[in-house]
């Protein structure tokens, strides 16, 4: 599907039009309408469901050896490469977001498809040790129907990374896209029906997530729920889970600390520390929002930031040179202003930035400024709550161990950067820091083979590496008696 195709969604196999109410998806560019769809809604995802499990457990699918399930994900991933441009434009017209990364989310999702692929061809079950005389092993098996809710900022490296290991693992996927940008994943789910994948074993169905998510996470019929979005939702997909006693993984907030010591290659550390978080405009989970900067140099290095975020290229995602794009939509462009103005109240000093830029070019965009503050205490507001935009709170510390409470002083424990050439001092504090991810003189690199996922209100779960595949199955011991003689309790 692109901007201009039909309204329709894909239910059990066949393109329709939803059931739901009609809702539009927004440019960022202008905040014109790209296109207008009607979402999902519960009988949508009961349809969905049913289909999903059926699929599942027809044999042509589920008698599948792991090998053979692996083709379809290279042929997934083929189609995705044969339509890299198309998705990566679809996506940024959807999202804002610059070419070039959304490039990059079009090549990482291929990828996961072909690494999942790989995974298969060498996943081993466990024959485990004995301890009598049986013989026992462990094995997985499909859990049937998996709900997968993906967020609007990463929309297409994020579906990949729960439509991939899912299918891998034998299941059938729900996926639930981002009401605000639904057209990058409809259109995924075309690439994945001309691979040739089953009918009925994926379904894309955008809506409302008070509404689509929420049938989606109650369906009785949906084993497991994989969300990546904010801690609020989070918590309530949680409480669902509980009373279905359902598996669930959540990727969820984040207020992720980055740590400059004095010795440091100030180069390398502000070029990474912009990166952390003025990329995506900063509407990223692992944005480095807050980073801490020791008080011998902290005075160089936040200059050396307010002088290279105030060159900062701010434009159209459409304009490869473009560094910082819109925000996903208006609203949200609103909500950052308002919790800069809060930050102000707070005592906050903007270094740079805390606008939206002036001028014709601008006046129609979801656009905001690179902005940097300090003079915050870390315990304040602006510091504590996620803000998901271009903005970074820069604050100075003194001691090692009053950093890592500094740091660690979060409901949040998502991801960390530290920037030293100690890698005795990188390692201990690194090990001493409550996050999924810690990149050392780095930012925001990942790779397909490494688990992701985060502490505290940032969620639970992991997802990718060769444990990402077992994330969407159940475990099973088998016993196998190898006794001469029968049990003797009956003898």
């Amino acid at each position: 599907m692109d901007a201009g195709g039909a309204d329709e969604i894909l239910v059990g196999g066949v393109w329709r039009r939803g059931s739901g109410a009609e809702f539009a998806s927004l440019s960022p560019l202008d905040g014109t309408v790209i296109a207008r769809l009607h979402g999902a809604d519960a009988a949508d995802v009961d349809e969905a469901v049913r289909a999903g499990a059926a699929a599942a457990a027809d044999p042509a699918w589920r008698d599948l050896l792991p090998h053979e399930r692996a083709r379809f994900l290279v042929r997934i991933a083929d189609g995705i490469a044969g339509s890299a441009e198309r998705l990566a434009a679809l996506q940024t017209r959807d999202t804002g977001k610059s070419i070039n990364e959304t490039r990059a989310l079009v090549h990482s999702a291929q990828a996961t498809f072909r690494y999942f692929a790989a995974a298969l061809e060498t996943l081993e079950e466990d024959l485990t040790p004995s301890r009598g005389p049986y013989l026992t092993m462990s094995v997985h098996e499909p859990i049937g129907v998996v709900g997968a809710i993906t967020p609007w900022n990463s929309p297409i490296a994020s579906d990949a990374q729960k439509i991939a290991p899912a299918l891998a693992a034998g299941n059938a996927v729900v996926l639930k896209p981002a009401e605000w940008t639904p057209l990058v994943a409809l259109a995924l789910g075309r690439v994945i029906e001309e691979a040739g994948l089953p009918a009925g074993l994926l379904s894309v169905l955008p809506g409302p997530g008070g509404v689509t998510g929420d049938a989606v996470v109650r369906h009785p019929g949906v084993g497991k729920v994989s969300f990546t979005g904010g801690t609020a939702t989070g918590r309530a997909i949680g409480a669902v889970a509980a009373e279905k006693i359902m598996p669930v993984s959540l990727e969820l907030g984040g207020k992720s600390p980055t740590i400059v010591f004095p010795d440091a290659d100030l180069e390398r550390t502000v070029a990474g520390l912009l990166f952390g978080v003025f990329s995506s405009s900063g509407q990223s989970c692992i944005a480095g929002s807050r980073v801490f900067v020791h008080s011998s140099v902290y005075r160089q290095v936040v200059d050396e930031l307010v002088a290279r975020a105030g060159r900062l290229r701010v434009g159209p995602g459409t304009d490869p040179a473009t560094q910082v794009a819109p925000l996903v939509t208006h609203a949200h462009r609103d909500r950052v202003a308002g919790m800069v103005e809060r930050a102000r109240g707070e005592g906050a000093r903007v270094l740079c930035g805390g606008r939206a830029p002036e001028g014709a070019a601008w006046s129609r965009g979801a656009y905001y400024l690179p902005t940097i503050l300090d003079g915050l205490p870390n315990g304040s507001a602006t510091c504590q709550e996620e803000i998901f935009g271009p903005v970074l709170a820069a604050l100075p510390f003194d001691d090692e161990d009053d950093l890592i409470a500094q740091a660690n002083d979060s409901v949040y424990g998502l991801a960390c950067g530290i920037w030293t050439r100690d890698y005795r001092r990188a390692w201990r504090v690194a090990r001493r820091i409550e996050a999924g991810t810690v990149w050392i003189n780095t930012y925001k690199q990942f790779s397909i083979s490494t688990p992701f996922g985060g502490m505290k209100a940032s969620g639970i779960g992991r997802e990718k590496g060769r444990e990402g595949i077992l994330a969407y199955a159940r475990q099973k011991s088998v016993y196998w008696d190898l006794a001469e003689e029968p049990l003797p309790w009956a003898s």
